[in-house]
């Protein structure tokens, strides 16, 4: 992927490291469009950065995402990145029946907006001559965090979507990349005093170095979150999911 001179559309982006990439992103000479549901937040958001433009967006919801794709190839016919940034991450106990419902909510927006979304843009990536998609999965897609079993699902299930994803487009003009975080200082979770967690800026400046550095890369691995992708691989799982939830 060029760094630079893209049109990006980013489900999600209002804060955490949705914003930071798109503010990121902007200063590298990109025109980008954030979503998200309130238009108040959208609003204020637009007005506090200069060049950010915004579009409403409830990715749980199909007509939305349809709405949200006209509103944006419409107004930007030259679209030709698209980044699956909204999420939620919440905790569960699996022993309360009533978690089902967490658990419901978690697959609708991480897991089917996700698909949704990519299904509804890709038919238009695919007849500009240079696009990528971009998903975010996460660290925990391969050693999960007890406390929070669906959303390491859907992150796992991202994973492997992207995988296939790329295979099937391999013959056209999108790119498509894996974002990985680990824990980030955000509030994802109200992980933004976490000592354990990466630093926010800390993790911008690293991801979006290695996507200048590796325009090629299928995924954007900082070195925090190698600890949990190659656990298995490296053969010490076992370790590792005992140290991620020793606390």
């Amino acid at each position: 992927m060029n760094p630079t001179k893209n049109t990006i559309f980013m489900t999600g982006g209002t804060s955490g490291i949705g914003l930071g990439l798109a503010l990121r992103f902007r200063d590298l000479g990109n025109k980008v469009i954030i979503s998200g549901r309130r238009k108040d937040l959208l609003d204020q958001l637009a007005a506090e950065h200069e060049g950010l433009e915004t579009v409403e967006l409830d990715v749980a919801d199909p007509s939305s995402i349809a709405a949200a794709f006209e509103a944006v190839t419409t107004a930007h016919p030259d679209l030709n990145v698209l980044i699956t940034m909204a999420g939620i991450m919440q905790m569960e106990n699996l022993l309360d029946p009533a978690h089902q419902q967490t658990a419901e909510e978690t697959i609708k927006i991480n897991l089917l907006g996700t698909i949704r979304t990519i299904a509804t843009f890709t038919p238009f990536l695919i007849t500009r001559p240079e696009a990528a998609v971009i998903t975010v999965s996460s660290g925990l897609a391969t050693v999960p965090l007890a406390i929070t079993p669906t959303y390491n699902a859907t992150k796992a299930a991202v994973h492997s979507y992207t995988q296939s994803l790329r295979l099937q487009l391999a013959d056209t003009s999108v790119q498509v990349i894996e974002l990985v975080p680990p824990a980030v200082r955000t509030t994802l979770l109200g992980q933004q005093d976490n000592e354990r967690a990466m630093p926010l800026e800390d993790y911008l400046t690293e991801a979006m170095e290695l996507i200048q550095q590796q325009p090629d890369a299928d995924e954007i691995l900082v070195e925090r979150v190698k600890f949990l992708r190659l656990a298995e691989r490296e053969g010490r799982f076992d370790q590792t999911l005992a140290a991620v939830n020793s606390h």
